[in-house]
């Protein structure tokens, strides 16, 4: 079953998200900018896609890096996963981080990162005196293993 997304294409050379193959969980992301874009060491730069969404109610777009550019580049997104919500309707820009010793070129139509619709559902929260006790208990960061 699909879930419909309304896509807006902002400027004339922006791509729709697209799939890489059949079996693929993520759509990825493309660069929509007029000249390249050079990212230096250690730099954030906030790339703009071009297009805006409207997400249904009970869902999000998760934004991820794309395996290649952080393993082969080093290039990080740097809120990942990031999260657009439902009510937002601007434009998608992702925060890439470099953190290789080299600059890294952008150019327009690059693969910049992959998006998948989750679904969110809402919380009720009740307040409690006490949980359920764990085999983990209050353990924290580390404190499961390795």
């Amino acid at each position: 079953m699909k879930t419909i997304v309304k896509i807006k294409k902002l400027k004339p050379n922006a791509s729709i998200p697209d799939r890489q193959s059949d079996g693929a969980a993520g759509y990825d992301l493309h660069a929509c900018i007029d000249t390249e874009c050079i990212i230096q060491p250690g730099e954030v730069q906030l790339i703009p896609t071009g297009i805006s969404c409207e997400i249904p109610v009970g869902f999000e777009i998760q934004v991820r890096p794309r395996s290649g550019l952080a393993s082969r580049e080093k290039l990080l997104i740097i809120n990942s996963p990031g999260t657009i919500d439902s009510d937002y309707r601007g434009e998608f820009f992702v925060p890439i981080m470099n953190l290789n010793d080299k600059p890294f070129r952008v150019e327009n139509g690059m693969r910049i990162a992959q998006i998948i619709l989750s679904k969110v559902e809402s919380i009720q929260w009740e307040i409690a005196q006490d949980l359920s006790a764990t085999q983990r208990g209050e353990g924290g960061f580390g404190s499961s293993g390795i």
